[in-house]
């Protein structure tokens, strides 16, 4: 599933040829993805402006010019690629094609159809069931050592776990949670309740570095992910531990010795992690 890094570069990548723009077309070729859309979804969009395009953890916010917002969810393999014009006829998985005024072409395409589509009014936003209680956005100000200790305070969990609840902290997945806990030199292992002081701010900061270089590098290409200019993104060739199991990670001698024998991959609430037991504490 695409994790923060990748659905703010689909937002980045959006909001060029969307902000400011009215959809003059508006093409709902199903009526469901993993829920129902909502009813009359394209008329209810055709002729809107969009004011502004922003993420709230792992969904994609479209301010609409009528105070309703179009909320949006990739799902596991849902990608918004953007095109000028028509380029060709619908692939099979275009669910939802929306048309500038500018003649900008955005099409939902999405095979698992674990993604999802809601019209919401901008004031109720916050209370909408798929963002309410979600935890502060890493890469704001809200978000430090302080703040995440008192989410992890008293968290019988392992601290990955505790990583991918997203009202500790919104946005971070599987493979972010994994780098972080590299960086910040913490087990997956180690108690969410003893990630306090020191140990807090190091994955704070550790948390704050990964997500920024992968946006940098346009995030990970993993099976469906794709920007929105229909290219892949990078970070995959930047990860330090995830995936990587049996290999040597960086600056460490993990592979010396009969102790220790490289990054290892361990299962943890069903999701792969990897970690040196040498590094990581």
């Amino acid at each position: 599933m695409p994790e923060l890094p990748e659905v703010e570069t689909v937002c980045r990548g959006l909001a060029p040829h969307l902000e400011g723009r009215r959809l003059t077309r508006v093409e709902q070729r199903r009526p469901d993805l993993r829920f129902p859309l909502p009813e009359n979804f394209a008329a209810r969009l055709i002729g809107r402006r969009v004011d502004r395009i922003a993420r709230r953890a792992k969904f994609i916010l479209a301010h609409l010019d009528d105070g309703t917002v179009l909320l949006c969810h990739l799902g596991m393999s849902g990608r918004m690629v953007v095109s000028e014009g028509m380029t060709g006829p619908p692939e099979p998985h275009d669910h939802v094609i929306f048309e500038t005024e500018d003649g900008a072409v955005i099409r939902f395409n999405d095979a698992r159809r674990f993604g999802l589509m809601d019209l919401v009014p901008e004031a109720a936003l916050a209370a909408h069931p798929m963002l309410a209680g979600l935890g502060p956005e890493p890469l704001g100000n809200a978000f430090n050592g302080p703040v995440l200790a008192a989410a992890l305070k008293g968290k019988a969990t392992p601290i990955k776990a505790a990583l991918l609840d997203q009202r500790v902290v919104a946005g971070l997945g599987n493979i972010y949670a994994s780098e972080s806990l590299f960086w910040a030199g913490l087990s997956p292992r180690r108690l969410a309740r003893t990630v306090q002081g020191a140990r807090a701010e190091r994955l704070a900061s550790a948390i704050k570095r990964v997500l920024a270089e992968a946006i940098a590098a346009g995030g990970s290409s993993l099976r469906d992910y794709v920007q929105a200019t229909g290219e892949l993104g990078y970070f995959q060739h930047r990860w330090a531990v995830y995936d990587r199991a049996g290999e040597r990670c960086p600056a460490c001698d993990c592979m010396n010795g009969a102790a220790v024998q490289g990054i290892r991959r361990i299962v943890q609430s069903g999701r792969a992690t990897f970690y040196c037991a040498r590094r990581q504490r």
